[in-house]
Parts: C-alpha cells; sequence; structure tokens
C-alpha cells in the first residue's frame, strides 16, 4: 500500500531575498546602521549632482593648518571616492561596529568613533610636518594629499576590536594566521600593494590611534559611565532610545571590555577631565543606576537557568510575589523590613546588590533606597516619551529601579 505525503516548504529557507535583507539589516545595531546609510546617502547625492572633486571637504594638512579648517577633520570620513570605495568601507563597518556597539553602547561608541577620528588627524598632521621639515631629507608631498575615507577610523576598529577579543592569531582572508598585534599592520601592507591611491599614512595613523586607545593613552578624555547615561536620559534622545536596535549603556562596569579609568574614586581640581565630564553630565538629567556586580554588561537584564522545571519557575514566581507583597506592606516608616525579607529579596533580585552589604538576622535596616516609585523617578521617564500610568506599573514591578523599569517599558513596546 502507498501512502501519499504531502511535503510543506520550509518557511525560513523560502523566505524570499527582502525577508533576508531585511532579517538582516534589522540585527545591525543603530549607530553602525547610521553610519551606513549617511554614508550611502551622501555619495549617492554627489554622483547625482556630478560633484567628485571632493577638495573642499578631503582632509588636506595644509590647509588645515593654513587655514584652520577643522571641519575637514569630519567631512573627509563620511565621503567616498568610488562605489567600491564605499562598498568595501561599509561591508567592513558592519561586522566589526555592530559588535563594538553591542559592548560599548550606541552613545559611547559614537564618542569613540569622533574621538578615534580626531586623534587620527592629528597624527596626520603631526607627522606631514615632521616629515616635510626634516632636515634630512624634506618631502613635503604628505602635506597635499588629499584624504577621504571611512578607512582611517576602520584601521582604528581593528586594532580595539582584535584587543577586545582576546585572541592570539588572526586569519588573513582565510590564507594564513599572523600574531593578533600584528594583524593591521599587515593589513595596511597588503592594500597599499594590491590598490591604488590608498591613503598610507592614513591607515597609519588610524593603527597608532586604535593602539593609544587600547593602551590606555586616552583614558583622561574618557567620560564615566554616567555621563552617557545622562545624554541616554535626555529628552531629545528618547526618539532614538527607544528603537530596538539603539544600545544602551546600561551603567555596568565596561572595565574587562574597553579601557576606563584606573581610579575611579581619585580626587580631581576643577580642570581636570574627570570634573568636565561631571560637570557636563550635570546640565542633563540623570538616570538612576544601581550597580550589579553579577550581571555582564554586554547581555543586562536578568537571567534564568536553561532547563529549569515549571515547578521550580513557578515556585519562584510565587515567592517572588509574596515578598513584594510584604515589601508594599512594610514599607511605611512605621513598619520598616526585617532582614530576612531584605536579604529574600535580593537573592530574587538577581544579587543586585552586593553581598557584602547584607546585614545580619537580628539587624533592623529601612527599606532600601528606590524600592517604592518616586514621582522623580515617574518625571524622568515621562520626559522619555512613555505614558505615565505604564512608568508607574513599570516601576512597582521594577522596586524602584529605573533601569528595570525602561526595560520593561521597552520589551512592551517590542
Amino acid at each position: 500500500m502507498r501512502i501519499t505525503t504531502i511535503m510543506r516548504p520550509n518557511i525560513v529557507s523560502q523566505a524570499g531575498v527582502s525577508t533576508r535583507l531585511n532579517q538582516w539589516w534589522e540585527n545591525i545595531p543603530f549607530l553602525t546602521s547610521a553610519v551606513v546609510v549617511v554614508c550611502g546617502i551622501i555619495y549617492v547625492v554627489c554622483l547625482l549632482v556630478g560633484y567628485d572633486s571632493f577638495t573642499e571637504v578631503c582632509f588636506l594638512p595644509s590647509a588645515v593648518i593654513s587655514r584652520f579648517q577643522v571641519y575637514r577633520i569630519y567631512t573627509s570620513i563620511i565621503f567616498h571616492s568610488s562605489l567600491l570605495h564605499v562598498f568595501f568601507n561599509m561591508t567592513a563597518l558592519i561586522p566589526m561596529g555592530s559588535e563594538l556597539e553591542r559592548i560599548m553602547g550606541s552613545v559611547r561608541l559614537l564618542y569613540v568613533t569622533i574621538l578615534l577620528a580626531t586623534s587620527n588627524a592629528i597624527l596626520h598632521v603631526l607627522i606631514a610636518l615632521l616629515v616635510a621639515h626634516n632636515p634630512i631629507h624634506p618631502y613635503e608631498n604628505l602635506m597635499y594629499e588629499c584624504a577621504i575615507g571611512f578607512s582611517g577610523v576602520l584601521f582604528s576598529m581593528i586594532v580595539i576590536e582584535t584587543s577586545l577579543s582576546g585572541v592570539q592569531s588572526r586569519s588573513v582572508f582565510g590564507l594564513f594566521n599572523v600574531p593578533a598585534k600584528w594583524y593591521a599592520f599587515l593589513l595596511l601592507i597588503v592594500f597599499q600593494l594590491l590598490m591604488q591611491n590608498v591613503s598610507l599614512l592614513g591607515h597609519l595613523c588610524g593603527i597608532l590611534s586604535g593602539f593609544a586607545y587600547t593602551h590606555g593613552l586616552f583614558n583622561f578624555l574618557i567620560p564615566r559611565t554616567s555621563f552617557y547615561s545622562s545624554i541616554e536620559s535626555s529628552s531629545w534622545l528618547s526618539s532614538c532610545v527607544r528603537r530596538p536596535k539603539f544600545i544602551v549603556c546600561t551603567g555596568g562596569n565596561p572595565s574587562g571590555y574597553i579601557p576606563t579609568r584606573t581610579s575611579e574614586n581619585s580626587t580631581s581640581s576643577g580642570i581636570l577631565p574627570g570634573n568636565i565630564w561631571r560637570n557636563l553630565s550635570s546640565l542633563m538629567p540623570q538616570r538612576q543606576v544601581s550597580a550589579r556586580p553579577n550581571e555582564d554588561s554586554r547581555f543586562p537584564g536578568r537571567g534564568r537557568t536553561l532547563g529549569a522545571s515549571q515547578g521550580q519557575m513557578a515556585s519562584h514566581l510565587h515567592s517572588d510575589s509574596n515578598v513584594h507583597a510584604r515589601l508594599l506592606d512594610n514599607s511605611s516608616p512605621n513598619h520598616p523590613l526585617d532582614s530576612s525579607t531584605l536579604s529574600t529579596n535580593r537573592q530574587l533580585s538577581g544579587g543586585r546588590h552586593s553581598a557584602d552589604n547584607v546585614p545580619t538576622a537580628t539587624a533592623v535596616v529601612p527599606p532600601p533606597q528606590g524600592a517604592i516609585a518616586s514621582e522623580e523617578g515617574i518625571k524622568k521617564l515621562v520626559s522619555m516619551g512613555f505614558d505615565r500610568t505604564q512608568v508607574e506599573v513599570a516601576l512597582a514591578a521594577a522596586e524602584g529601579d529605573v533601569n528595570v523599569a525602561v526595560e520593561i517599558l521597552m520589551s512592551q513596546q517590542d
């Protein structure tokens, strides 16, 4: 007896090209995709209007020094000379920029990109001046070379990404492996040999800036996490922060992934960079940030163990709700929280507080700060564009933690 079966097509394999491209594009973080769009639009506009000289926007050391045209530092990185130029640069940016943005956050990566572009230009000018005025064999051509393209910043990102990955060796186009510290220099030589009109000095300065960043030479220029958080919590950026592709700098400890200050508690005078960033961030509405020692800053939020039984999950939810009810009942000044309730709540909230600060069983402590939704926290979230009723519910569910409330509100919008 023959049995006829009907094979259903695989929805994933039958997905159209447009669907696959849309899924691929949605996986690219906010800033990386924005840079790709901006560079692409600028090239198309230049192509349509017939603008191809680039002498007014390229990085020209002589013009920067003699006419102080500092704008060239930033216009030169978003203009490209040909279709292949912009295509190769953007296809190289997407994987590296996406990885760095997921680690740093969108606002932090924007600041780092501007910092790298600026340092690249400064090194470019200094080296061109030294070569042009050296007493042995002056060479002034570097002062009049017109450089454009995002590749200088890309070489800096290559150095940073290689340092963050922690690998000892990297593959060059799948042909052979080289030590990781020499990877960027080898790419510089290969591109110089295989391509024409490539800016050797521009790429070299990108590599030098990347090494300076990874070795902490720019630490005095890197603001603290509260500076980025204050920018993200500002009302003028709320529409961008609510987008699913935007990566928020959550305030976790990033010292394992990017260079930071060696001493966060060191005192400084009013003219030092530490106070400068603190004063700048104080001009913006700041977000309350709770330290989470056990949380990886690259993957914020609470996690569950895979394979847990439904009974265990139900018991955890039941006990969590009981603790929340006791917290609400005991939140008045006449009914302070006992230590057992506070300790249980800390265990259920994923280790949000340090274990060294847990009181003994006989101690009586006041309710933790931020356990109740404050009017200030409600106003901050409402200023970000969320509905007040949803904000109050989210803050109550997050025990007054503004960061957790933002995660809840954004997950509801998704």
